[in-house]
């Protein structure tokens, strides 16, 4: 089994939630934001919800779409 993250089980301090809302602005990737922020992606995405931060990526078309 795989070892939990640094930050597992710990509460969100305002710096942590300050650069999940900096790197979604960023378009960076769920995955990455876990592992920058030493937390799980469902612990992301959970706390984005929470702070009514997207996760979905802006420059991206819709249905895979090339222009």
């Amino acid at each position: 089994m795989a070892n939990p993250p640094k930050n597992h089980g710990k509460a969100w301090s305002n710096d942590d939630v300050s650069k999940l809302k900096e790197l979604a602005k960023q378009n960076t990737p769920t995955r990455v934001i876990g592992l920058k922020l030493g937390r799980t992606e469902d612990s992301v995405y959970s706390k984005a919800k929470d702070e009514g931060v997207s996760l979905k990526p802006t420059n991206q078309s819709p249905y895979n779409r090339k222009k």
